[in-house]
């Protein structure tokens, strides 16, 4: 069985969360402000990469809060999780600021779209487990 570690909740089966999306996706400030296409690139353009990815997922039956996961979509390996709100954390061999991240490779949000940013910080031990 897959475990993922809840940052809040520590580690807990794959059943217990939900996968909700890219993480690091900032709406514009003001919608009325962008135009028809950067809105819908904003609402159906994300990056899909082979690799590492920064995601959104939802503990949904345990704390029911989100968190963010960098997740290596070649082998399902959850490589770090982190509190919503702070910056991606940096992992070795990869540019911070990489794809599945504001502004790295594969980044979408359109012209206008801000994408937000942060400083990486160290991801401390492999939190995730496979069983």
């Amino acid at each position: 069985m897959l475990l993922i570690e809840c940052p809040y909740c520590g580690k807990r089966p794959e059943l217990e969360f939900s996968h909700g999306g890219q993480a690091h996706v900032a709406r514009a400030k003001n919608p009325a402000d962008v135009s028809a296409q950067e809105w819908t690139d904003f609402l159906y353009m994300r990056s899909n990469i082979k690799g590492v990815h920064a995601e959104r997922w939802r503990h949904t039956h345990g704390c029911g809060r989100f968190f963010n996961a960098l997740r290596d979509t070649t082998t399902d390996h959850f490589v770090a999780t982190y509190k919503t709100g702070e910056p991606r954390p940096t992992i070795a061999g990869q540019a911070p600021g990489g794809a599945g991240s504001p502004g790295g490779a594969g980044s979408s949000g359109g012209a206008g779209v801000p994408s937000g940013a942060g400083s990486p910080r160290s991801p401390g031990p492999d939190p995730q487990v496979h069983s």
